[in-house]
């Protein structure tokens, strides 16, 4: 019943904090791009304010110092709406890859777009790879960080992973540092229910993999090395 009653309190708290942010950034429509990165980050920021004093969830960021600097390719496992927000403060510029259709939602949309994000129209098959690649070409001239979930979607704690070649193409494409990153997210806060787990959620920035890679063996590296991590992160926290 508390986990049930502080996992309300913070869905009631969390979508008023979007609302507000959502309402104050609205000037940011005026500004250089910059600016909505800035309120994203710090909308994600509180986010973790709010989870951590309301829900009991923590956050242990491991590995930060092997961020490259400049621009790269995160690829980062996906378990959680929580991966949304809590990676934004990472970087010092992201520009995240997402579905076309997030784009269409009024204000949030919006300024995705006003962003720079990177939207993929996932019934375009090759020309929606070309698109994206051009586009995080342009970002990555800007020594943007480009932040992928290889997986597309969510998947559960423990679940078959299915990663899709895209992240490969986009290794290859970019000439730049790809950093794995492994999380156990979705022990806290898992995909499609509201209930909010406490806990520590452990994001782990790993060692990137340097350009240059054919691409075969630099998508199976990456599975491998972000599938080794995720479950050592799953296992340490279900034995702390």
């Amino acid at each position: 019943m508390i986990i049930f009653l502080r996992s309300l309190a913070f869905n009631l708290a969390f979508y008023l904090n979007t609302a507000m942010w959502l309402i104050a950034a609205i000037p940011t429509f005026f500004l250089p791009y910059r600016a909505i990165v800035w309120v994203a980050k710090t909308w994600g920021l509180s986010n973790l304010f709010l989870l951590r004093v309301i829900a009991g969830i923590r956050a242990d960021f491991r590995g930060l110092e092997k961020l490259p600097p400049g621009g790269f390719v995160a690829a980062a496992k996906h378990q959680s709406a929580w991966d949304t927000f809590a990676l934004l403060w990472m970087f010092r510029d992201p520009t995240f890859i997402l579905k076309r259709e997030l784009q269409w939602i009024p204000l949030f949309g919006w300024f995705t777009i006003k962003g720079r994000m990177i939207p993929v129209d996932r019934g375009a098959g090759s020309q929606a790879l070309t698109a994206m690649n051009a586009r995080a070409h342009a970002e990555l001239a800007r020594d943007r960080q480009i932040v992928i979930f290889p997986e597309g979607t969510r998947r559960p704690v423990g679940a078959e992973p299915k990663y899709k070649y895209g992240v490969a193409y986009l290794y290859e494409a970019g000439g730049v540092p790809c950093v794995p990153i492994a999380l156990n997210s979705g022990l806290f806060w898992p995909r499609r229910t509201f209930l909010r787990y406490p806990g520590t959620v452990i994001v782990e920035v790993l060692d990137p993999i340097a350009p240059g890679l054919p691409r075969d063996e630099f998508f199976q590296r990456l599975r491998d090395t972000i599938e080794a991590a995720t479950a050592r992160l799953v296992a340490e926290a279900k034995s702390g």
